[in-house]
């Protein structure tokens, strides 16, 4: 999905930790299994904190084991305790699809309390992604601005965009190749079984953002035994994977942008742009409409205006960025800062996260093939959700296309997994909060705990200490909030304040604030 958007081999007979206890330490190598073999990081982030990085090989296809090999890229930082302590290993995954995780093996520093030392944090770049081999790409050009007019609002725009898409799927054939066919959620889950293999752990630990909370569940359906712990926050509805899950967070991303308009005009004293939401949301389209005719610094059209301010709907952390752009440019016409800005959220050239975004969602499930069904759908949520609606329908048009072979969603059920914290923001747009409830109903032996109020995708370990300090806690003991009756979170936490423009404020240490670390998604996380 634009916004997750939005990241299974035999196994191995070996003991079971019970899912309340620490793991022990990692067993030799389970027979047979392929070996990651360690060196240096290229990633300085990584390198400074003396993680090691490989690539293991796992079979492109994994109903035929024997046949031909890709690479996975996979990092780790080791547990920093006592043998006695240790409580394996912890995947990580960003979400996307498309996501790069090879740098997000540092998560562990982040949890409070030094509750992470006790894990080894292992990152990696889901198959086609990244430092992954081979990393897929298929047109680099294809986001630079300004492109076509994303609302359809004749016959000639329609049908550049829907060319454009066919293009787009056609090249990705080409350079995918028999990768495509393999790219699906499940396969990722594979090559987390393969790591796990490969590490010599009986089970694994598992935090997941957005996307990755998909592979999560999926693979705690599909490998219940094998899972210790998880926490997966940003939940995906996975009763809608994927074409329903874009549409309805078109309609939450209209609230959350709206939500960013009315936090703009309280602030009007600042940025003089309306001193009410409505006033400020009647200004941004029309500055967006002038870009029609003369793009911003000659790339920035109303397209490219689109997606830098997208990111207010994901990101309370965006807000006092994107609010300087916004006024630069409707005040006093500030090409630097709004081509700034596109060049930072948005930015031109390299294609492999939307590509892979395209490669899982397209062959995870069967998506409508008419163009008539799309084209009735996105009208109509158009008429209530116009800020994202169709610029989201182009981002995932070349599904209509994709040569990749067709897949079926796993039906997930978590029955059968015995520990995992649900996390997830009462007013998220990418992954709306009824899929975080969804996936409680799913999970019996799970928990999950709401951050009421918060607008930001996927926020855990970002600054809000009732919340980290929840997840700190179950990573270092297993438990769980109580599960409540009825359907609702079991633990809450109030959002922090919107940021104050006025108000001078250190910023707390979390792993948004850091540079060195990737996590940002493809343009648009439906899946973080």
């Amino acid at each position: 999905m634009k916004g997750l958007v939005l990241f299974t081999a035999a196994a191995t007979v070996l003991a079971v930790a019970p899912a309340s206890g620490a793991s022990a330490a990692p067993a030799a190598e389970s027979a047979g299994a392929a070996k990651i073999t360690w060196g240096q990081c290229e990633s300085p982030g990584l390198q400074r904190r003396g993680a090691e990085c490989g690539l293991l090989d796992v079979p492109l296809d994994y109903a035929k084991p024997n046949g031909k090999k890709i690479q996975i890229a996979v990092s780790r930082i080791k547990a920093k305790v006592a043998a006695k302590d240790y409580q394996g290993i912890m995947l990580v995954n960003p979400g996307g699809p498309g996501g790069s995780g090879l740098t997000l093996s540092v998560l562990g520093e982040y949890v409070p309390n030094g509750a992470g030392e006790a894990y080894d944090w292992i990152g990696f770049d889901p198959r086609g992604v990244g430092s992954s081999v081979p990393s897929l790409s298929c047109d680099n050009d294809y986001f630079n601005g300004p492109r076509p007019e994303y609302i359809p609002w004749n016959q000639s725009i329609e049908q550049t965009w829907l060319t454009r898409s066919k293009n787009y799927a056609k090249a990705c054939g080409k350079a995918g190749g028999a990768l495509l066919d393999h790219m699906t959620t499940v396969d990722s889950v594979n090559d987390m079984e393969s790591i796990r293999k490969s590490l010599g752990a009986s089970q694994i630990n598992f935090y997941g953002f957005s996307y990755g909370t998909y592979l999560g569940q999926v693979y705690g359906t599909l490998h219940p035994s094998r899972v210790r712990r998880m926490v997966l926050d940003g939940n995906v509805d996975v009763r809608k994977v994927w074409y329903q899950a874009n549409l309805d967070q078109d309609v939450n991303f209209e609230r959350n942008e709206k939500i960013w308009f009315g936090w703009l005009a309280k602030y009007d004293s600042v940025y003089h742009l309306g001193t009410t939401a409505q006033q400020v949301e009647l200004r941004w389209y029309a500055e967006q409409n002038k870009l029609r005719s003369a793009p911003a610094g000659g790339v920035v059209g109303p397209d490219e205006f689109a997606d830098i301010f997208l990111y207010a709907g994901y990101y309370q952390s965006t807000w006092l960025e994107l609010a300087e752009a916004f006024a630069g440019w409707a005040n006093d016409k500030n090409t630097d800062l709004i081509v700034a800005a596109y060049e930072n959220y948005v930015g031109p050239g390299d294609d492999n996260g939307f590509a892979v975004y395209n490669a899982v969602q397209c062959t995870d499930t069967q998506w409508p093939q008419s163009w008539s069904t799309w084209e009735r759908d996105n009208w109509r949520t158009f008429l209530k959700a116009p800020f994202m609606t169709w610029d989201n329908a182009w981002y995932n048009a070349p599904c209509l296309f994709w040569p990749g072979k067709v897949s079926k969603p796993v039906k997930v059920d978590g029955s059968k997994v015995q520990s995992v914290l649900f996390v997830g923001t009462t007013l998220d747009a990418a992954t709306p909060f009824e899929g975080s409830l969804e996936a409680r109903r799913r999970f019996p032996h799970g928990a999950l705990l709401a951050e009421v109020g918060q607008t930001t995708h996927a926020n855990s370990l970002n600054g809000n200490e009732c919340v980290d300090n929840a997840i700190a806690d179950y990573l270092a003991t297993g438990k769980l909030p109580k599960r409540k009756a009825g359907d609702k979170p079991d633990a809450t936490c109030d959002a922090l304040p919107q940021p104050d423009p006025t108000a001078a404020s250190l910023q707390a240490k979390s792993l948004r604030a850091d540079s060195s670390v990737t996590v940002r998604e493809p343009l648009y996380p439906v899946h973080h």
